[in-house]
């Protein structure tokens, strides 16, 4: 049986996002949803040499009280670019893959982008091509409520404060080496960016591994 999953916009979106993007026989990333802030949608969570450590893009006020995703606008505020670079640098600058991948990802962080969900798009995209994954994604036209017995809807089961063990029984994440494992111990589900800096091409397996 074909399998559909539905997922929010997500920015460098963590670990079990990407497990379904690699499983999934189609994906529909939602664009039609309230804008919500505290979620994926505008944060990630990398490991920094103090731990876990939470980076968010800010956005622009809106004189609506309710904004769709697809017309959020990214903001300046705060000079983030440069501060979520430095971040990462500093969380991954001794990863073995970091320097090999910083190239590619550099550009995001120079450049402006109008939209969060653009932007979110655009960085999905080539992870999922440094990744080695090639899923079929499309995006919602409207915001679906019913789903079949094929369709499986994580829009609001991925977020920082679900806990994926509770919710996702799918998911399991398989260890792998981290930059301060020995400091903190394993890291579970942080952004697909710590895996893909600390394990590069053998990232396809640690997803693999971490989807039952």
């Amino acid at each position: 049986m074909m399998k559909t999953v539905y997922l929010s916009s997500a920015y460098l979106a963590p670990v079990e996002y990407y497990t379904k993007l690699y499983y999934a026989d189609k994906v529909y990333v939602e664009r039609f949803d309230h804008y919500m802030k505290q979620t994926y949608r505008n944060r990630c969570i990398i490991a920094s040499p103090e731990g876990p450590l939470s980076l968010s893009i800010p956005t622009e006020k809106s004189t609506q009280t309710k904004i769709l995703m697809k017309e959020v606008r990214v903001s300046d505020h705060g000079n983030w670019r440069h501060l979520h670079w430095n971040a990462l640098e500093t969380a991954y600058g001794n990863s073995p893959f970091f320097e090999y991948y910083a190239d590619d990802f550099r550009p995001f962080y120079e450049k402006k982008h109008k939209y969060l969900y653009d932007y979110n798009k655009a960085l999905c995209e080539l992870i999922c091509r440094l990744i080695d994954i090639d899923p079929e994604i499309e995006e919602t036209d409207e915001y679906k409520m019913n789903f079949a017995d094929d369709e499986e809807d994580y829009r609001s089961i991925i977020h920082p404060k679900v806990n994926y063990e509770k919710m996702d029984k799918s998911f399991h994440p398989l260890p792998f080496y981290q930059v301060f494992k020995e400091k903190f111990g394993f890291l579970p589900n942080l952004s697909i960016v710590d895996l893909l800096f600390n394990m590069g091409p053998e990232s396809l397996l640690v997803l693999r591994g971490s989807y039952k």
